[in-house]
């Protein structure tokens, strides 16, 4: 695969690669790595230069996949330049294959060196292929930084501090005529290592203990400890230089040694091929749909009724921001689930803008107003935002609990959790999925070994297998995908559309009736209408959930729901009307019974005081020890007097078994409505993007041609100011734009810039200008100059195309064009 270049003559330099490319491939280019967009280049150079800048070069090779960066780290321990059959041999070995079998890399090395040329990684002809130099020093074996191939410094590399004395003599050990100098030395035992037949004679003679010596050494690392009295295999292999100093304690393989032992392989196994990801399980698709829309009414059960229990007193904000430890394991009590799950719970809530602070002193957690928005939509819809949220999202609950760089742990709703590439693994996990025929699931570790190929680990960070193993769980859990395969809501999702349609005739129908049984409890046998479940989950407890749901009537809930406001002929009304069998006898009398005390007792405020026409249940409090926590003193018959809030009064007085009222200061009962507080309108959490964003086609339409224009400019050939003629008596010279280096601007005076544009616009001719904008960006422009006045030149800029005007006092310089050039 040559890489095209200028007039037929093989490229010297990345730029002129990249300037010989069309349109289409530049703007490949700056899709592939947007970050060569901020700011656009001026011209080609300064986007030659910037791609090859260390952030830039990282994040492109994290972006490779397996064999494509395999095919770099062979590119960069090979001879610079390499001749692409040296390439080949490094990755498929002596003889074409690896391993002794054919494995495709053969095969799959021209799209894989295409991808390294692609993305401005590597240049040069099929003779001269050549690494960007900062990647082939982020790659390039060193003593400090391994390289993945496992090859060890070169011989010239692993000598450059011996002394020459040394040199010849492991010239003279391996039977080389002597040298006159270390230069020669060094080419000698380079040659000697690197031909197969030399080599093969000198490791015949090696005691077989050399041999697995060189055997552990092989495939790296490349370097072992010495003791100063080494083995006789050791001091052999010292000897010819098979092994070499690297410090005083250590010996290192040379790179040339290795690839002889190799085969010259430079990877052990090569991955040319991405791992398959063929189906484990295969489920009917009407099974896989009828999970998922499961899962995904109990989503929404769940985080409905997670943000309703923060209605009243939601938990408090960190100072540091984020949710406490004690507050997560509450929630994940509440939920009746883990507190890995309770906060992805919470924070898919978070994520669909369904609560967050309320910005208060006393900051804390509540509802937005979107909860209650989002309440209103058929559940279909309110699954299609949940998920719509979840996809995205770069903040990941995973991470809860852990320690960041500081050993600080992370918490729930907490500042640190976001991850730029949670979205991408998110969704490319799904990408395997849907490529599975329908109702297939796959072995998990086969997607896993898959996505390690497409994005290879380079560091120690292992967050990428990690956030595709929670996304099975969360899409799990969300009903995105059912029996682990991707059910058909979850694939609209993936594909753009709307999945409200897929799965709303999946979901039943909310049912407007329960089943009311001797043993106080209530049984849903399905998911209530909205107005049932508000009455009935403020008069009764949820004691198990699943396909039905069993609500338990107690004391306490029928308290609350007198506290609401309801009276008791209210709720017996209610459970005749919704109970499809009668209301049992207990259950009536539990109604009653609780209604009857309901309210005899009166608590306000003095600080706090306790009312009741029954002086005798007053006495009864007074004696009670449990009371003296609450301070309370006699002020009437039957006025008590407390020093505790009102509150703290009434939670007591319960606590005691007694059935007390709020009063207010007209003597009327406090009727505790069951509308908890919001939070002002909060926008949801904005994802946090992985780098720059992936431009569009007009961004990349736009930048390629200002790259272009801008390369027109720094290479238009312009006439040598008559500053530099002055004396010579020659006539006037034409120089190209080089003769300023590539890229610098051109330097005039004022009185010479004012005088050449004037010039320019009485004849029409056009002329070369570097301009600094009030950003403090500079360019380089071709422009016919039209008129000049007010300290401004207006004209045709042949580099944008359009009529421009320009403030003479940012023109840093101007020359004329060449005849040929005007």
């Amino acid at each position: 695969m040559p890489e095209p270049s200028t007039a037929g003559s093989a490229p010297r330099s990345l730029a002129e690669a990249l300037r010989a490319r069309d349109d289409d491939a530049l703007a490949a280019l700056l899709h592939a790595r947007p970050d060569l967009l901020n700011p656009v280049p001026g011209d080609v150079t300064q986007l030659a230069t910037r791609a090859g800048t260390r952030a830039s070069v990282v994040r492109a090779l994290d972006r490779l996949d397996r064999f494509a960066l395999q095919t770099a780290e062979a590119l960069a321990v090979a001879p610079d330049p390499c001749p692409y059959p040296v390439l080949e041999s490094l990755l498929t070995g002596e003889h074409g294959t690896t391993g002794g079998a054919d494995n495709g890399a053969k095969a799959a090395l021209p799209a894989a060196l295409g991808t390294l040329r692609d993305q401005a990684l590597a240049w040069g002809d099929e003779d001269r292929l050549r690494l960007v130099r900062t990647a082939r020093e982020l790659l390039a074996p060193s003593p400090t930084r391994p390289s993945p191939t496992g090859l060890g410094p070169t011989v010239a590399e692993a000598t450059a501090g011996m002394s020459p004395t040394r040199i010849q003599e492991i010239v003279a050990a391996n039977g080389l005529p002597a040298t006159h100098d270390p230069v020669s030395a060094v080419t000698a035992l380079t040659g000697l290592f690197t031909d197969p037949e030399r080599m093969a004679a000198l490791l015949d003679e090696a005691p077989a203990e050399a041999h697995q010596v060189l055997g552990r050494l092989v495939w790296g690392p490349p370097y072992g400890e010495v003791t100063p009295q080494p083995t006789p295999p050791v001091r052999w292999l010292r000897d010819r230089g098979l092994l070499l100093p690297a410090t005083a304690r250590t010996v290192v393989l040379p790179r040339e040694v290795a690839l002889y032992l190799r085969g010259g392989l430079a990877h052990r196994v090569t991955e040319p091929v991405a791992p398959a990801v063929p189906a484990h399980r295969v489920h009917r698709p009407q099974l896989v749909d009828a999970n998922a829309a499961g899962q995904a009414l109990a989503a929404l059960a769940t985080v409905e009724e997670l943000v309703k229990s923060w209605e009243h007193a939601g938990p408090a904000v960190l100072r540091a921001g984020g949710l406490s430890v004690r507050d997560l394991k509450r929630a994940a009590a509440a939920l009746d689930t883990s507190e890995s799950m309770a906060a992805f719970w919470i924070e898919l809530a978070y994520a669909a803008g369904l609560l967050a602070s309320d910005g208060e002193a006393d900051e804390r957690y509540a509802p937005t107003p979107a909860f209650d928005d989002w309440c209103e939509l058929p559940p279909a819809e309110r699954w299609s935002a949940l998920a719509a949220a979840w996809l995205p999202a770069t903040r990941t609950a995973g991470l809860v609990g852990e320690q960041d760089a500081k050993g600080r742990t992370l918490s729930a709703l907490g500042p640190e959790l976001d991850r730029s590439a949670a979205p991408e693994v998110r969704r490319r996990v799904l990408d395997l999925l849907a490529e599975l025929p329908e109702g297939g699931s796959p072995d998990p570790d086969a997607l896993f070994q898959r996505l390690a190929w497409e994005r290879p680990v380079r560091g120690t960070s292992d967050l990428r297998a990690r956030l595709a193993h929670w996304t099975l769980t969360e899409a799990e859990v969300l009903g995105v995908t059912g029996r682990g395969a991707l059910a058909a809501p979850g694939r609209a999702l993936l594909e753009g559309r709307d999945p409200a349609p897929l799965l709303a005739p999946l979901l039943p129908e909310p049912v407007d009736h329960i089943l009311l049984q001797a043993d106080l409890t209530a049984v849903a046998p399905g998911p209530l209408r909205r107005p049932l479940a508000e009455v009935l989950a403020t008069l009764a407890d949820v004691e198990s959930k699943g396909g039905a749901t069993v609500y338990r009537f107690t004391p306490g809930s029928v308290r609350r729901a007198l506290d609401a406001g309801h009276t008791a002929s209210d709720l017996h009304a209610f459970l005749a009307e919704h109970s499809r069998t009668p209301v049992p006898q207990p259950l009536a009398y539990l109604i009653d019974d609780v209604a009857r005390r309901h309210g005899h007792l009166r608590v306000g405020a003095a600080s706090s005081y306790v009312r009741c026409d029954d002086d005798g249940m007053l006495n009864e409090i007074m004696a009670d020890k449990r009371s003296a926590g609450l301070g309370l003193r006699r002020l009437a018959p039957t006025v008590l007097a407390a020093q505790a809030e009102p509150t703290s009064l009434l939670d007591g007085l319960r606590a005691m078994g007694y059935a007390p009222a709020a009063e207010s200061l007209t003597g009327d009962v406090v009727v505790a409505r069951a509308d908890g507080r919001r939070t002002p309108r909060r926008s949801a959490p904005e994802p946090v993007p992985e780098g720059p964003p992936v431009p569009d086609a007009t961004l990349l339409g736009a930048a390629v041609r200002a790259i272009r224009a801008g390369d027109r400019a720094a290479t238009a050939v312009r006439k040598v100011p008559a500053s530099a003629e002055a004396g010579s008596g020659s006539a006037p010279a034409e120089a190209p734009a080089a003769a300023a280096a590539p890229g610098e601007l051109p330097r005039t005076s004022s009185a010479e810039t004012l005088a050449t544009v004037q010039a320019a616009a009485l004849t029409g001719s056009a002329v070369w200008i570097g301009y600094v904008n009030a950003d403090g960006a500079a360019s380089q422009r071709v422009i016919a100059p039209v008129r000049v006045e007010g300290g401004f030149v207006t004209g045709y800029d042949h580099t944008a195309d359009e009529v421009r005007t320009y403030a003479l006092h940012r023109i840093t310089g101007v020359a004329e064009l060449a005849d040929d050039q005007v």
